[in-house]
């Protein structure tokens, strides 16, 4: 299996990207091709210790590089020679098994789109990134790939969510729920009450496990395996529990930190807590595969270290062998809106 990698995205480029995509190689067994300027990759490398390229790992030469403020609609046009395009074409021409990135979210989504092409039948692809909740993990999509959406998307959200769980989270018949303000059938706009009624369908149809509508501040205690949401909604949701997060570490850090007392309360439970930070620690799932495309193209987090990487590397390897693509291909018919 090869991987392809975006060696010049991210903020922490080439660096650790390279560092992360070399470590990958060593403990999953997996061949990696570098994308990216080669001088700045084996400079980066040099810095790290590492002379050569180890076995298993190359590198593919791309001058260019996608920066943050392209505009994602004109990417594939005016940015061919750099590392994500390059590599999306290459993921594209069959180089390569699956590719990951932690460069420009639009752009990749835009390259994916154009360049390695949605599965046919899919109507949008969707950023579907794994998140922890009290029983275990749960699947958000969309989390900010298509801001507007219609009942339709949705619907396919809940099959595309629902085919990624049962491989990625291992879950047996995942249930699917609808980000909304209530749980009632009757709540939320207009897209919301129709892309209801399109997923209840599904569900009565034995194609899906439709449990209904799910309310934001129940879905940290395990409302839904896959929750479903329009993109603007999403990415709002995401963020606001990134923010939360770091917020109640922040004070937890201070608690501990107050006297001699709470200093050694953290000594008597720091094993609790070091799996608490592993558990919310995004770099312990590497990114969010965008699901709907016809190969695994993984988003790594922009800020990712090599850590982060190597575990985009581990999800996109595991996307692969669950053949995830290859399992929604096989659901289309069943996701495909009936026409009066």
């Amino acid at each position: 299996m090869r991987i392809l990698i975006d060696a010049m995205g991210g903020d922490n480029a080439p660096g650790e990207i390279v560092l992360g995509a070399i470590q990958a190689a060593k403990d999953f067994g997996v061949e990696i091709t570098l994308v990216g300027r080669g001088q700045e990759i084996l400079a980066s490398m040099k810095q790290q210790g590492i002379d050569t390229l180890p076995e298993g790992v190359e590198i593919a030469n791309a001058d260019d590089v996608v920066d943050m403020h392209d505009d994602p609609a004109t990417v594939v046009k005016t940015r061919k020679t750099s590392s994500m395009i390059v590599g999306l074409k290459m993921l594209a021409d069959g180089q390569a098994d699956a590719m990951v990135s932690a460069g420009s979210s639009g752009a990749l989504l835009t390259g994916a789109t154009l360049l390695v092409k949605r599965i046919r039948g899919i109507r949008r692809a969707a950023f579907a990134p794994i998140m922890p909740n009290k029983t275990g993990n749960f699947l958000l999509l969309d989390a900010g790939a298509n801001n507007e959406c219609t009942p339709e998307f949705l619907m396919q959200f809940g099959f595309l969510g629902s085919c990624y769980a049962e491989k990625a989270l291992k879950l047996e018949n995942p249930r699917v729920g609808l980000l909304n303000n209530g749980t009632e059938e009757t709540k939320g706009l207009e897209l919301q009450r129709e892309a209801y009624a399109l997923l209840k369908k599904a569900s009565e149809a034995g194609n899906i496990n439709f449990v209904g509508n799910v309310e934001a501040r129940e879905v940290p205690f395990g409302a839904a395996d896959v929750v479903v949401c329009d993109g603007f909604s999403g990415n709002v949701f995401l963020k606001t529990m990134e923010g939360t997060a770091l917020l109640m570490s922040g004070y937890i850090k201070q608690i501990f930190k107050r006297n001699p007392l709470t200093k050694l309360g953290y000594l008597l439970c720091k094993s609790g807590v070091d799996e608490l930070k592993t558990r919310m620690d995004y770099r312990e799932t590497g990114g969010t595969i965008i699901l709907g495309i016809a190969k695994p193209v993984v988003k790594a987090h922009g800020s990712s270290d090599a850590r982060a990487i190597r575990s985009a590397i581990r999800q996109a390897k595991e996307s692969v062998e669950f053949q995830v693509c290859q399992e929604i291909q096989n659901s289309v018919a069943q996701m495909t809106m009936p026409r009066e």
